[in-house]
């Protein structure tokens, strides 16, 4: 961590540098990303199920009467759209075979077969090899909205941090400008009692006015570098390593507290959250699928053409004509009660997240609407506090101007100063709180233009 120093630019630090850096450098992003990858490497796992396989077999008799040899190569490759294969094959032998592995026997340049085999009923339009795939794609979909969550996450708390560290900037600033004022009532106050204008007790009671107006400042700072060390967790170096930035970037005034702009428009398909929901329930549906697959019997059609070339081979000319063969398995389990337990409990699944979806549903469009009244009575709250601000401020002017003339006394004055810098103190908490209130909604709304996550992810 960098310990607070003079930065090389020292402009105000803006609610989008902090975004664009959260964005970039939060460990809970890059750690979301990495498990993104995670789930790519898996479905380039499920895909390699559709790999061509390349197989070589060979073997020779090295004792008993017959002395035949055969080497065979064969490759085969899974179709992508039903649950068949295509392969091919070449086969050479040599010597003598036993009359049971007739079969065995080839021309003298060997034979070439290519050949097919086709899903009519189970499998044909999935299996467990496209149900995987199809599932990790939407494991793929499931991190994506997660890293989007844990991004929207990330920064709605680094747009809290830097909105806290405004507000106690803002907070340590008003108390400094209280104390100062105490500051230079000190030297006036002490020429009135040199010269017999005032009592003596009225140092002491300055003295304690100063006092508590210092500790009023120690305080601020201390929660002023408190939030600059949360900040820091967001607000990083090129290198990933945390700033602490110091007072001299503090932004003027609390204007740098509305920077966020949330659209008004809200698509509830955009909250993370509940498009993982709905890919929870494409993931039971292919299951599903996957079950009544199951069900079905298997009738598999196959096919098949063989040439042996070169001259004949001691197995004899009937090897060297063409030869086409086809043929159907069938096959089906006659109580297929794991399918069928499978199936009622898929469906029921479904059943389960589908009034989950509902129930999401709801709660999102009642959270996004209660921090909508909350925006909206903030927003109240702020024009208030504005105006009791104001009026304290005027009534603290004409008090000190009052006191000058020596037609008020200290208490009140002090009393009317301290009323004002409250005031002042309570209109940066409304003004934090309506920041809070619009930074929350964005989250609610996944509002990444609004959390600086568009801007970064146009730029990669």
């Amino acid at each position: 961590m960098r310990a607070p120093s003079a930065n090389a630019s020292a402009a105000p630090l803006t609610l989008q540098e902090v975004l664009q850096s959260s964005a970039r450098s939060a460990p809970d992003i890059i750690a979301a990303l990495a498990r993104n990858r995670q789930a790519e490497a898996r479905a380039l796992t499920a895909q390699g199920a559709f790999d061509t396989v390349f197989a070589v077999e060979g073997r020779s008799r090295v004792l008993g009467y017959y002395d035949g040899s055969e080497i065979a190569g064969k490759a085969e490759q899974p179709l992508s759209g039903n649950g068949g294969y295509l392969y091919g094959q070449y086969r050479a032998s040599r010597g003598d075979f036993p009359v049971y592995e007739d079969k065995s026997y080839t021309n003298r340049l060997g034979e070439l077969k290519v050949g097919a085999l086709y899903s009519l009923m189970r499998d044909r339009l999935i299996d467990a090899r496209r149900s995987e795939f199809r599932l990790a794609a939407n494991d793929i979909d499931i991190a994506r909205f997660e890293t989007k969550a844990t991004s929207i996450g990330v920064q709605a708390r680094a747009v809290d941090a830097y909105q806290k560290w405004v507000a106690a900037g803002l907070k340590l600033k008003a108390y400094e400008a209280l104390l100062g004022l105490a500051r230079g009532r000190t030297n006036g106050i002490e020429r009135q009692v040199q010269l017999g204008a005032k009592p003596d007790i009225l140092l002491t009671e300055n003295e304690a006015n100063l006092v508590r107006r210092q500790a009023f400042v120690v305080e601020a700072r201390q929660d002023f570098r408190a939030a600059a060390v949360k900040l820091s967790l967001y607000y990083r170096g090129a290198d990933g390593t945390p700033i602490i930035v110091d007072e001299a970037r503090l932004p003027t005034d609390a204007t740098a507290l509305d920077g966020i702009r949330t659209d008004p428009a809200f698509n509830l398909e955009g909250r993370p959250d509940f498009a993982i929901m709905l890919e929870e329930i494409d993931k039971a549906t292919v299951k599903l699928a996957l079950a009544r697959n199951d069900l079905l019997p298997r009738i598999d059609f196959g096919g098949e053409v063989a040439k042996d070339i070169g001259p004949t081979g001691i197995g004899g000319r009937s090897r060297t004509p063409l030869e086409m063969i086809v043929g159907v398995t069938f096959k089906i389990p006659l109580q297929n009660r794991k399918a069928k337990g499978k199936l009622a409990e898929t469906q029921a699944k479904i059943d389960e997240l589908t009034v989950k979806q509902q129930f999401l549903a709801e709660k999102i469009r009642a959270e996004v609407a209660a921090i909508g009244l909350e925006v909206e009575t903030a927003g109240q709250l702020v024009a208030t506090t504005e105006r009791e601000r104001v009026l304290a401020q005027r009534l603290a002017v004409a008090e000190r101007r009052r006191f000058e003339l020596g037609s008020s006394d200290f208490f009140l004055v002090n009393q009317r100063e301290e009323s004002a810098t409250n005031a002042e103190v309570k209109l940066i908490e409304a003004q934090a709180r309506i920041a809070a209130a619009k930074a929350e909604l964005a989250a609610a709304t996944a509002d990444e233009d609004a959390l600086g996550l568009t801007q970064v992810a146009e730029s990669e």
